[in-house]
């Protein structure tokens, strides 16, 4: 065969191969990159519970013998009621990446939060915005936090096979998450729920519940994150058994309607307790929860154009003391403070994600209603509508506001930094969303609320 018939054939072969094989996909140019990871969580057999100080789940006399590997103060946990999980979300656009990941715990402290970062730097995970959110049950794992006074209080001493492998569980679902990511859209939506909670400060609730739905360019189903604001209380404290409590059965529900993970993020639940209690009650209620939260999914927006956008900043905080007035019914006298600068930190950082037309601002403990409330009125100037993430990547305790602070109660005595830190916080939040809204740089200011 000559070389003109042989690069003839040649050339009938390739256009043959090109006009069968098929067309190049196309860029999904209203796409985020996303994946998403559920990693259940391996507790060691044993551990302690988290989230009650009462004599119902303490040993009669501490662990001094060492009988017990796990627990100190506490009696060990008697199995697991319902899996408990670290779930993760990572989202990506234009080179900026953030990770929201949710873990049935108590809470998580900066330290915590640290060493997630650092453990997935050590794992080879390109750099990203965390927020990591706390699901506050007070049935997950104790023994997990290096405080004394917290670890006698509702914790349990430090634990560090009970930590290691908590981390380890949070770490394995981001990694998991990063590697799944694929083309994806984002929408966000909005629904009241059913009577469904109480105030501890007899004032209104804030009942809103909030999604964003994660869905892949073609279709189906990658990730689910839900925002509502109640106490991980439905449980007692003589539940003795590990459990996510009536968040963890609404985000099992979900998980199994959708096939995807279902992230629970909390929001300003300090003023916040379930209207009913008891195991039973945890399920139905669970089951109700995911019917609401699956209404706000259907109802879903898009977010708009594939835009993220992350701001931080860094806050001093006063002098932590606790005021016996505000825990012994006010029979104290205001000027006798208990100084706890040797337990709690003087500083703390918020932590702000824009999704499109969507923000997300986290909180360093547990926001009183009106708190929350002014925040998402602030963000409203800004976006369609703003989540707050409370318990997440800090724990300082209770914030409340300032006229709120001098009635005594269970909610102010747990308030740490005094009377006008709650406002101070809620000021540098809607400052801190007003900047993201601009696209200012990131870290923005230093925000000062320890002036005393």
């Amino acid at each position: 065969m000559s070389r003109r018939r042989r690069l003839a054939l040649a050339l009938t072969l390739l256009l043959a191969a090109l006009a069968a094989a098929p067309a190049a996909a196309q860029p999904c140019r209203d796409c985020f990159d996303a994946g998403a990871a559920r990693v259940g969580l391996r507790v060691p057999a044993g551990a302690p519970l988290a989230g009650y100080g009462s004599f119902a789940r303490r040993l009669l006399i501490p662990d001094v013998l060492g009988r017990h590997p796990h627990t100190f103060w506490f009696r060990p946990s008697e199995g697991e009621r319902d899996p408990l999980a670290a779930r993760a979300l990572v989202l990506q656009a234009a080179g900026i990446r953030v990770a929201f990941v949710t873990v049935d715990l108590l809470a998580v402290d900066r330290a915590f939060t640290a060493d997630v970062e650092r453990r997935l730097a050590a794992a080879g995970v390109r750099p990203l915005t965390l927020v990591l959110a706390a699901s506050h049950t007070h049935s997950g794992p104790g023994a997990f936090v290096d405080s004394a006074v917290l670890g006698w209080l509702a914790l349990d001493r430090l634990d560090r096979e009970v930590r290691d492998a908590l981390i380890d569980g949070v770490v394995a679902a981001v990694r998991q998450a990063d590697g799944a990511r694929r083309p994806a859209r984002v929408a966000a939506g909005a629904v009241t729920a059913p009577p469904l909670t109480v105030s501890r400060l007899r004032q209104p609730l804030d009942a809103e519940l909030l999604v964003l739905r994660v869905t892949r360019a073609d279709g189906p189903p990658l990730a689910l994150l839900w925002n509502y604001a109640i106490h991980g209380t439905m449980l007692g404290a003589s539940n003795q058994r590990l459990s996510a409590d009536v968040m963890g059965e609404a985000s099992t529900v979900l998980e199994r309607d959708l096939g995807v993970p279902a992230l629970f993020v909390n929001g300003a639940v300090g003023d916040v307790s379930p209207a009913h209690h008891g195991d039973r009650a945890a399920h139905d209620i669970g089951i109700d929860l995911a019917r609401v939260v699956r209404g706000a999914w259907q109802a879903a927006i898009p977010v708009g154009r594939p835009v993220l956008r992350v701001g931080a900043r860094a806050v001093t905080l006063p002098r932590p003391r606790l005021s016996p007035k505000n825990c012994l019914g006010g029979w104290a006298p205001a000027f006798l403070t208990v100084p706890l600068a040797t337990i709690f930190p003087r500083e703390t950082a918020l932590t702000a994600v824009a999704v499109g037309d969507t923000a997300v601002v986290t909180a360093p403990g547990e926001l009183q209603t009106k708190l929350g409330v002014a925040i998402k009125q602030a963000g409203r100037a800004h976006f369609a509508r703003t989540l707050i993430a409370g318990v997440s990547n800090d724990y300082l305790g209770y914030f409340v506001t300032a006229g709120d602070y001098a009635h005594p109660g269970y909610v102010t005595c747990a308030t740490l930094y005094g009377p006008a830190t709650g406002d101070c916080l809620t000021a540098a939040t809607a400052g801190l969303l007003a900047s993201l809204a601009r696209g200012e740089r990131t870290p923005g200011p230093t925000t000062a609320c320890d002036q005393e």
